[in-house]
């Protein structure tokens, strides 16, 4: 059993359409974020709220650079594509770019973008479709170590974590690989497994598959998904958690949100609950997990701001705090080597 790979050809440009806000935008800012060589820019419907930063372009601009590729930059509730956007999509694909989607509806199903795609000879890609034969988890002892990235709500930088730990563990010479788990990590690394995608019975099994027996001192980083205690999507959390049985764990938080993401009637817990919970559900496969450091997103905190809320949160804690995108994450490599010595 594999993970799935994802290959789609670049330069891309990546499709906001008329989303109004940037939690729902994470696919297509993961991908300005990570993948910027190879992204010419954004394409947005009248109304669109959210700005990548990068140029925006008109289909026919983006045809004239060499775009091969448009990535829908979505992740809405749900997993759909509004019905306004699909005339836009249809006009990219019989232009000739294949379109590129993670979401739960599969392209080939809207309306026109089968039959345009033909005519452009585009691909239709869809990324949250999970490898067939996925295994029921055994709960076995896999070799290596592992760190999952767990978040006190969905959009909070479980993703961006992983792969800075990833890249700081490599910079250290350490053997290290980011495990994909979602639709823009996957589209990041070229593969991944789309744990929401798969049936729940086989959610134990596949993070078994993604992070299998390694070296003894190879690092996997595996990108969580959901949240412990969200109302709609901690069934995915903790059949990953189950899975992948992490020997360490890092929390991630928005110091600025209050309550759930499209949820305002659930608060966001604190950071020792999200700890405590993870710990407890985490012992049935791994009796010696921990917590090993907290990541903030500190992007939108006044910068004279955002030292006193890095060190109320280690007071708090007694962890590594840090803003994986702004301080780097060597505080935390430090305490996971020192943890758990090779």
């Amino acid at each position: 059993m594999s993970t799935l790979v994802i290959r789609f050809d670049a330069p891309f440009i990546v499709f906001f359409g008329d989303i109004a806000d940037e939690v729902y935008a994470k696919t297509g800012l993961g991908l300005v974020q990570w993948r910027r060589a190879d992204c010419l820019g954004q394409w947005r419907l009248p109304g669109c709220g959210m700005d990548a930063g990068v140029a925006d372009v008109t289909l026919a601009g983006a045809k004239a650079q060499g775009a091969r590729t448009l990535i829908v930059g979505s992740a809405a509730v749900g997993g759909g594509i509004p019905e306004q956007w699909v005339a836009a999509l249809c006009e990219a694909a019989a232009a000739g770019l294949d379109i590129v989607a993670g979401l739960h509806i599969r392209l080939a199903t809207l309306p026109g973008l089968a039959a345009a795609a033909e005519r452009g000879a585009a691909r239709l890609i869809d990324v949250r479709v999970p490898p067939p034969g996925l295994p029921v988890g055994t709960g076995r002892k896999r070799s290596g170590l592992r760190l999952l990235t767990v978040g006190t709500d969905c959009a909070c930088g479980k993703k961006y974590t992983a792969l800075a730990l990833e890249r700081e563990l490599r910079a250290r010479g350490r053997a290290a690989d980011f495990r994909a788990t979602g639709q823009t990590g996957i589209m990041i690394a070229g593969q991944g497994l789309p744990i929401d995608a798969v049936v729940s019975d086989f959610v134990t099994g596949a993070a078994e598959v993604l992070s299998p027996d390694n070296a003894p001192d190879h690092w996997d980083l595996i990108e969580g998904q959901g949240a412990i205690f969200h109302p709609g999507y901690l069934q995915v959390t903790v059949g990953l958690l189950v899975g992948s049985q992490p020997d360490a764990f890092v929390v991630c938080h928005d110091p600025l949100r209050q309550t759930i993401a499209g949820w305002p009637d659930f608060p966001l817990p604190t950071i020792g609950a999200v700890i405590g919970r993870t710990i407890g559900i985490g012992h049935l496969t791994n009796r010696a997990i921990r917590c090993v450091g907290v990541a903030l997103n500190t992007s939108k905190i006044p910068a004279g701001e955002r030292g006193a809320v890095l060190a109320h949160y280690a007071d708090e804690t007694g962890l590594p705090v840090v803003d994986p995108l702004i301080d780097g994450v060597g505080p935390i490599v430090d305490r996971m080597l020192a943890v758990f010595p090779t």
